[in-house]
């Protein structure tokens, strides 16, 4: 099964720009580890089409990991903002320091794991594929294609140690960093979840859910609970060709993000105060799905002569893309007519 896998990616596996290819790396090209992790913590939670283009744009601002820590945070959030669940940027700027306070990138998976951000799968990647360790690389498309080479009838996310150990099994000790890409592009690209490639899929015959006809039953997901719907009010003030926006706490959801004033998350639509009395109008409606959350927000536009409360600034509406705002906030700007 490894030989199998590996010459076909050596034939056909992907070409990423992050990635060092076999016919690459025999000419003495090497991994980069900044570029791996990168792409890593970037396209966690993210498609490789809507990630591949901040990855160019993080290493032509930040072409060393010394770069990035040196760079304010506020700039980072900022170069961030779209590609969501911003603790990753936040724990992006840390790690970066803790690299360079090092003195350069650990050179194994558990001393990988002592850095800010980067836990098992993080770890074994830039493990196996930068620095030749055998390591089991287990991603969501690795999940896919053991648990229908075996028919594992445990539910995700319970299976995942039963699929890890299976994994494990087949992981290459020789070449550990071209497997692992291979079983992440063969779950990618051939054994997709709703329409695998079967007939050219380098490990048919070794499938036990081919043989049975059966291959989209898997892998077994648990069935995911309703997220909860809260509501919230979101208040644009707008004064001189400014609008006030103030900074979130550093922990939790967005944390350290910039956002308008707006009201506590809960479960029943109601009207709040507003931050600075004004002749607030509705603007619109904004909907925004979180991980457990689906957010209503009713948006309100005024035009206000003084300061609002609590700490916050007045931002030029031209410079806004400059500023660390969450997709959120940016849906809430714009239905406010900006």
């Amino acid at each position: 099964m490894r030989a199998a896998l590996l010459a076909w990616y050596d034939r056909e596996g992907r070409t990423l720009p992050w990635r060092v290819r076999p016919e690459d790396r025999a000419e003495g090209a090497r991994p980069d580890p900044y570029a791996i992790w990168l792409s890593e913590v970037m396209l966690q939670q993210t498609t490789i089409p809507h990630g591949t283009p901040y990855w160019h744009k993080f290493l032509a601002l930040y072409p060393t990991v010394e770069d990035l820590a040196s760079a304010p945070l506020d700039d980072v959030l900022t170069h961030w903002a779209g590609l969501g669940y911003y603790a990753r940027a936040r724990n992006l700027h840390k790690c970066a320091k803790a690299v360079v306070a090092r003195g350069g990138w650990p050179e194994t998976k558990a001393e990988l794991q002592t850095l800010p951000g980067i836990g098992d799968y993080t770890s074994s990647t830039i493990a196996a594929i930068c620095f030749a360790e055998p390591t089991t690389i287990v991603d969501g498309n690795v999940e896919r294609v053991i648990s229908r080479v075996h028919r594992v009838e445990e539910a995700l996310p319970k299976a995942k140690k039963t699929l890890k150990s299976l994994a494990a099994v087949l992981s290459d000790p020789d070449r550990p960093g071209d497997y692992g890409q291979a079983v992440m592009d063969l779950g990618a690209t051939i054994c997709s979840p709703k329409s695998p490639s079967c007939l050219i899929c380098p490990w048919a015959k070794w499938c036990a859910a081919r043989a049975a006809g059966d291959q989209t039953r898997y892998p077994i997901k648990t069935p995911k609970k309703k997220q909860p719907i809260r509501y919230a009010n979101a208040f644009v003030a707008v004064k001189d060709h400014t609008v006030w926006l103030q900074r979130r706490p550093e922990e939790g959801l967005l944390g350290g993000m910039m956002e308008v004033p707006n009201s506590a998350w809960v479960a029943e639509a109601e009207d709040m105060a507003p931050p600075v009395p004004a002749d607030w109008h509705a603007a619109g409606d904004v909907r925004h799905l979180f991980t457990h959350i689906d957010l209503r927000l009713r948006v309100y536009r005024a035009e206000v002569t003084r300061d609002l409360r609590g700490e916050g600034r007045w931002v030029s509406v031209d410079a806004l893309d400059e500023e660390a705002l969450p997709s959120l906030m940016r849906k809430v700007l714009k239905a406010a007519g900006l």
